[in-house]
């Protein structure tokens, strides 16, 4: 069931990834949490604004960084990134235990951690095809969604508890030691590949041609481009974990301990369908089908969320939401790996960063906007109906993604 795990680069790289994301998710949960103290008053603006605060450098930098990693060592890129990372975290643990009283040296954070991991995506995907060969690269897609997914799910319930218990300086903290895993792996690396120059045309700078060049690949792919306008519209109407703090303290009110088990929720269900996909991946033939159902799971189960005000019926919605959202970006990442060379998969990643982490982190923004105007309940179930609708109009203009096969 797991043939990739046995080339010892990507072994590697897997393990050291899946504590790191353990970390980051940790932060993240803390982090919104930490603005909700700060800012009693106007809840859902200012959590809202940790959307925008990240969304800004991952577009500025998506592009720049998806060139960076067609160009230099793949390897060396994720170094610095993973370093960058570690040095954000430890700033956010100092702020955090000298008794912060004022929200935006967090939102300029938010920004700087933002903007160095835009490099990272582009240069970890673009370097996974590198370690395993072509026949497996399925399969190790699927294992990493599992293990970032499984991450999802430790990461907010340990921090869930260490908030509740003691200083959030200490979700910050632990997620810097995380990033030391990734840095470790790389670092134990033996013999990887070089990468694949023999489709490129402007390669070897980073270059407006080399972005350009990138820009028209992607959108000159009906598949490609149709996977990510779906990636994009579904997290941008459904995204709803900026307003966690909310459900959990107001709708709910389960407390500290409560929040990091909604927060994971999504990612229990993940992890789930993640591993039910593992050996399903390489013989699922209706690969454009199953994503279109996949991402409208995800937008019915944000609506009957919205609407629910039971801790475990949210929490079960939340879970299938997260199940049907793992399943489509296995497919998604899948399609858009095996559809592009390896010349100019670092600059299909950066342009794809644009709408996987531009979607989510604007979908806090307007989340965060309708829940301050009507309600946190209320933009959560608009939410889900813009999913659905936005599916259905991508879906009408693409028969390519209906008609999609192995």
């Amino acid at each position: 069931m797991f043939p990739s795990l046995r080339y010892r680069n990507f072994r590697l790289l897997w393990i050291g990834v899946g504590v790191s994301f353990a970390g980051s998710f940790m932060q993240q949960a803390a982090l919104l949490w930490h603005v909700s103290l700060l800012v009693p008053d106007h809840k859902g603006l200012a959590l809202g604004l940790v959307g925008l605060a990240r969304v800004v450098p991952i577009v500025v930098f998506s592009l720049l960084s998806g060139a960076a990693a067609d160009v230099f060592d793949r390897r060396k890129l994720m170094f610095v990134t993973q370093i960058g990372g570690a040095t954000v975290a430890v700033i956010l643990a100092v702020l955090a235990f000298s008794g912060l009283r004022v929200v935006w040296p967090i939102y300029l954070l938010a920004a700087v951690g933002a903007a160095v991991g835009a490099f990272d995506p582009p240069a970890r995907h673009a370097l996974v095809p590198m370690l395993v060969p072509r026949e497996h690269l399925p399969n190790a897609i699927s294992l990493n969604t599992v293990i970032v997914q499984a991450a999802s799910v430790v990461g907010p319930a340990v921090g869930g508890v260490i908030i509740a218990i003691g200083n959030v300086g200490w979700a910050y903290a632990i997620n810097a030691v995380s990033f030391l895993f990734v840095v470790g792996s790389l670092v134990m690396m033996r013999d990887v590949p070089a990468t694949d120059r023999t489709h490129a045309t402007s390669r070897d700078t980073i270059s407006l041609a080399a972005i350009r060049e990138g820009i028209h690949f992607v959108f000159t792919r009906p598949i490609i481009r149709s996977t990510m306008l779906l990636d994009f519209f579904a997290t941008f109407f459904s995204s709803a974990t900026a307003l966690l703090p909310i459900f959990a303290q107001d709708v709910l009110q389960v407390g500290p301990r409560g929040y990091g088990w909604l927060y994971a929720a999504p990612a229990i269900g993940a992890v789930l369908a993640s591993a039910a996909m593992v050996p399903m991946t390489h013989r699922l033939e209706r690969r454009g089908p199953a994503l279109i159902w996949a991402v409208a799971m995800y937008g019915v189960a944000t609506v009957v969320f919205g609407v629910s005000r039971s801790f475990w019926i949210t929490l079960a919605c939340l879970a299938v939401a997260g199940a049907s959202d793992a399943v489509s970006m296995i497919i998604r990442n899948l399609v858009r790996q095996l559809e592009t060379p390896d010349a100019m998969r670092g600059r299909m990643v950066g342009i794809n960063m644009i709408f996987f982490m531009g979607g989510p982190q604007l979908g806090e923004l307007e989340a965060g906007l309708v829940a301050n105007w009507a309600g946190a309940p209320l933009s959560v179930v608009t939410g889900g109906l813009g999913c659905l609708v936005a599916t259905a109009v991508i879906v009408g203009i693409t028969p390519q993604l209906r008609a999609y096969r192995k």
